[in-house]
């Protein structure tokens, strides 16, 4: 129960993302009494300037790609894309940015919400200041979770404070397509903006300190994107990156841009697109000893290590274990589970896949960038697994030679490959790059997690004809190896 003189909660959630609205659905729904706070809108990043509208400006995009190769119906597609019908569209998946819906989900959930900047001022304590200028002062019986997410990390660029620029908040809620967009960064934001935003009408250059984009994924997946990039415009520059960015004559006019190499840009917009940084430079780190600005470390129970008493908690990006929200999500739901089981005086299951662990965040981290084309990963790269020095058999197949891909697109063009442990027989990693191989990655993600064997794999039957027959041709690529190379199978 709460103690409303005192606001005393079981639980104190700060962040109302789609991370910390997890937490403290499972925390109530173990019966423990649950406050949120949140100082912007109810449903965090994700829902109004990250993976909603992101996805909601690339999906016509990419439909539009699909559409006007396939013949019978590429004739029909006349036209450019109707940039002002799809910036409308996204404004109607992100609710105009009016969180009325997540704060009635909120209220509906048994959570109670209490808008304001919260900060932590010692163990199991919590200040909030309230959009009306009070002072609330929050009490803790069981655990504090720190849900603040990230923000976007930028460049140590002279003049940045004085530079009206976009982060990937302005590159996802932009009122109208520039005519010209500078992006810095190789990473999704980068790939999936410089996607969208060229389709729409923008001439886009993109700035890569690096040698190709994406390095996280297969070389294979990043070098289809770039090819694409290349095809419908985009200006791909690597090895470079941004020396001066200025608009001379005032913040409406031109960005000036000149980078390392020498070279100037003249732009309408420059999106830095340089990474994340944690969200904790002004919640009260430092009155439970740790430093803020800093990325909150944890066990596998999501329990900040460097914390006494396994009261504080942090989950999703802020832990900088896997920024994405998905994870975050997962994350969430154990941490429900540890708090509800510390609560209740029970035995926390700590093994390997246990019910209280993120063994996920190590082995089976599933990811979709929403370029063109699209890239789905999980589990291990092969440069990780040389990073980690783990003995794999490399398995590719051309995605294209799949029936069910040519009818997709009788042109298909995409690549998968999976990483085998060959003596366990397990899968480890899987790589999927083409048009539709987004909704492939679950399957991967069920092999890696579930541990399925190849030999108990051959009874997983794909239907035909259908991209995910993409399964089958790469089980018989792995026979035909091992059967070529004398290994039998």
């Amino acid at each position: 129960m709460t103690d409303e003189n005192d606001k005393t909660y079981d639980v104190i959630v700060l962040g109302a993302g789609p991370v910390g609205e997890n937490v403290a659905d499972r925390t109530v729904a173990a019966g423990l009494s649950t406050v949120i706070v949140e100082s912007e809108l109810v449903g965090g990043e994700c829902s109004y300037w990250a993976c909603e509208p992101s996805k909601a400006l690339l999906r016509p995009v990419l439909l539009y790609g699909e559409a006007s190769r396939f013949p019978g119906v590429s004739a029909a597609v006349t036209g450019p894309i109707d940039a002002a019908a799809v910036l409308r569209h996204r404004d109607y998946m992100v609710a105009d940015w009016n969180d009325q819906g997540q704060v009635d989900w909120v209220t509906s959930a048994g959570i109670t919400l209490l808008r304001g900047h919260g900060r932590l001022a010692g163990p199991r304590r919590v200040t909030v200041e309230t959009p009306e200028g009070e002072t609330a002062e929050l009490t803790a019986r069981q655990a504090v979770v720190v849900c603040t997410g990230t923000r976007a990390a930028l460049p140590p660029l002279a003049g940045l404070d004085t530079l009206r620029y976009w982060t990937s908040r302005e590159a996802t809620s932009a009122e109208q397509v520039p005519g010209r967009l500078v992006i810095l960064g190789a990473g999704v934001v980068a790939t999936e903006m410089a996607t969208a935003w060229q389709a729409l009408g923008a001439q886009v250059t993109l700035v890569a300190r690096g040698s190709g984009l994406l390095g996280r994924v297969e070389p294979f997946a990043s070098e289809m994107v770039a090819d694409r990039l290349r095809a419908a415009g985009v200006d791909l520059r690597f090895g470079s990156g941004i020396e001066t960015a200025e608009r001379p004559d005032g913040p409406d006019g031109e960005v000036h841009v000149t980078l390392t190499d020498g070279s100037r840009i003249v732009a309408d917009e420059v999106l830095f697109a340089t990474g994340r940084a944690p969200r904790t430079d002004d919640i009260g780190l430092d009155t439970v000893g740790l430093a803020p600005g800093t990325w909150i470390t944890t066990d596998d129970t999501f329990t900040a290590t460097e914390v006494d008493g396994e009261w504080l908690y942090a989950v999703g990006d802020v832990n900088h274990r896997a920024l994405l929200t998905h994870q975050g999500k997962y994350q969430a739901r154990i941490v429900g589970g540890v708090i509800a089981d510390r609560a209740a005086g029970i035995a926390l299951d700590t093994g390997a896949w246990g019910r209280n662990v993120g063994t996920a965040d190590h082995l089976a981290v599933p990811q979709v960038v929403f370029t063109d084309p699209e890239i789905g990963a999980v589990g291990l790269s092969s440069e990780d697994a040389a990073r980690a020095g783990r003995t794999v058999e490399v398995v590719d197949y051309e995605i294209g030679h799949v029936a069910g891909a040519i009818q997709f697109d009788p042109k298909y063009v995409g690549r998968a490959r999976i990483l085998v442990d060959p003596e366990r027989r397990t899968i480890l990693g899987a790589t999927f790059a083409g048009a539709g191989v987004a909704e492939l990655l679950h399957s991967a993600t069920i092999a890696i997690t579930g541990e399925v064997t190849i030999d108990r794999l051959w009874h997983a039957v794909p239907s035909f004809p259908t991209i995910s027959e993409i399964w089958l041709r790469l089980l018989e690529a792995y026979r035909d190896r091992k059967a070529n190379s004398g290994g039998g199978e």
